[in-house]
């Protein structure tokens, strides 16, 4: 399973357009309903706010992985967004947050959940990928830089 299996493009959103980490992370979820991903979007809230309770997911560097295990999900789901401006997700290095990744899988599954956040975070990493994403206009553009990233990655199996 690459990342790339998981994120479509109609899954990333440019821009994300609301302030608040809260509402950020709604409104990541909510693309995965319309997208008719997500069913029980209540409860997969409540699963991703227990665990940003733990500690935070703003990774640093304008990055944060929001994202939760829950019996909700049958299947791992991804949702991604660019804040124009960055918004404050209580990160670690405490700056704004402009890239915005929501990962959510079935509670059965927890090595590939690790493995994705994983990938994600070791292609994000990069400053030279974080810079080309931020100046995507369109969501294929984004998928695109993320599809060549994983390339020099090895698969992910289940």
């Amino acid at each position: 399973m690459k990342l790339v299996d998981v994120l479509k493009p109609e899954y990333i959103k440019i821009p994300l357009t609301e302030t608040t980490k809260l509402e950020v992370i709604k409104e990541l979820l909510s693309v995965l309903v319309e997208q008719k991903v997500v069913n029980n979007p209540d409860e997969v809230l409540t699963a991703i706010l227990e665990r940003e309770k733990i500690m935070t997911t703003g990774v640093g560097n304008g990055v944060a992985i929001p994202h939760c295990k829950t019996r909700h999900a049958t299947d791992f789901a991804i949702a991604m967004g660019i804040h124009p401006t960055g918004i404050d997700f209580q990160s670690l290095d405490n700056k704004p947050t402009q890239i915005v990744f929501l990962l959510i899988g079935p509670e059965d599954k927890p090595g590939t959940h690790i493995r994705l956040l994983s990938r994600i975070s070791r292609i994000i990493s990069r400053e030279k990928v974080r810079q080309q994403i931020l100046q995507c206009s369109s969501p294929q553009d984004v998928y695109n830089i993320l599809k060549q990233e994983e390339a020099n990655f090895f698969e992910i199996n289940p």
